[in-house]
């Protein structure tokens, strides 16, 4: 009996698939918007989490309009029960400004600016406010693991939860294992993310993990290769849509990933390994400086509707 009761308490006290019922998601861009679509699609509990009261308003828009799209894909001509389906998914996201807020989750996703030093900040300060048993990650596209939960004492229940841009349509996840991160937490995480639709792939701590690292060569090639005049943008990403058979060509990918972003991540990985095919790229750094960086803004080497 002694033993049963122990097993019972130590089950309680785990994070497991049943226990994350509640997710906040800390970001109001389009990564953590997307992210909180997805987990309140699959019937969980979502906090969204902001400073800035506008981008909450842009957020819950945009959700609100991707929901119709799945409802009506998945109920067609039935306008009863596509309404239905998006009042019970909105229903289960909450907004906030207060970080505070959000704190009694079972797993934390932060999607905020891509500055390590200021990711280090609210995994500190989530440390301290959340319940022992909440899982904290990060969707880092290319910041180490292991130096933004440098300073959290709950390393054993910490990792990455890379998610691809937009979220609700691609279906990839990357589980990125800290150093310190429990096998426990690890299947959590895996199974969170089947939960939520997606195909988990696993990677170590490395510099851009495994897209992003074998992505950004491939980028930074076609980006030097229209600098240099060698074809027209538009003739580059034909190539590789009809040559090569991917469903984007370089440079639109770019426009949606965010040129920003490319730079971002090209600057880490350039100083994490030395490869010079990550060397900054002239052409990159303009665009990025005269604020042309893709769909989010309305140009970058093609022009969109905001």
């Amino acid at each position: 009996m002694n033993k049963l009761i122990g097993l019972t308490r130590n089950f309680s006290n785990s994070t497991s698939l049943n226990a994350i019922k509640t997710v906040t998601v800390v970001g109001g861009g389009l990564m953590g918007s997307g992210i909180a679509q997805v987990a309140a699609q699959a019937g969980q509990n979502v906090n969204l989490i902001d400073l800035k009261p506008e981008l909450l308003d842009t957020a819950q828009k945009s959700i609100q309009n991707n929901l119709h799209r799945v409802a009506r894909k998945i109920h067609k001509d039935a306008p009863a029960k596509i309404e239905e389906y998006v009042k019970e998914a909105s229903e289960r996201i909450k907004v906030s400004t207060n970080l505070e807020d959000g704190t009694n989750a079972d797993l934390i996703v932060e999607a905020i600016v891509e500055k390590l030093d200021v990711k280090q900040q609210l995994f500190n300060r989530l440390d301290q406010l959340c319940p022992e048993h909440t899982i904290l990650a990060s969707n880092t596209s290319s910041i180490s693991i292991n130096e933004i939960g440098a300073g959290i004492k709950r390393k054993n229940k910490f990792g990455g939860l890379h998610f691809f841009n937009p979220v609700p349509v691609m279906r990839l996840l990357e589980v990125i294992k800290s150093e310190q991160m429990s096998e426990e937490t690890y299947q959590a995480m895996m199974e969170w993310g089947k939960s939520v639709g997606k195909t988990c792939i696993t990677c170590k701590d490395t510099p851009g993990f495994v897209v992003n690292r074998l992505l950004g060569p491939y980028s930074a090639e076609a980006l030097r290769m229209y600098e240099r005049g060698d074809a027209s943008k538009e003739d580059i990403d034909i190539g590789m849509k009809l040559g090569a058979g991917y469903p984007m060509g370089p440079l639109e990918l770019s426009d949606y990933t965010g040129l920003d972003t490319n730079k971002f991540v090209l600057n880490v990985l350039y100083e994490k390994t030395g490869n010079p095919v990550f060397k900054s790229i002239p052409l990159l750094d303009k665009m990025v400086a005269e604020g042309k960086l893709g769909v989010k803004t309305g140009e970058g080497f093609y022009k969109y509707k905001k």
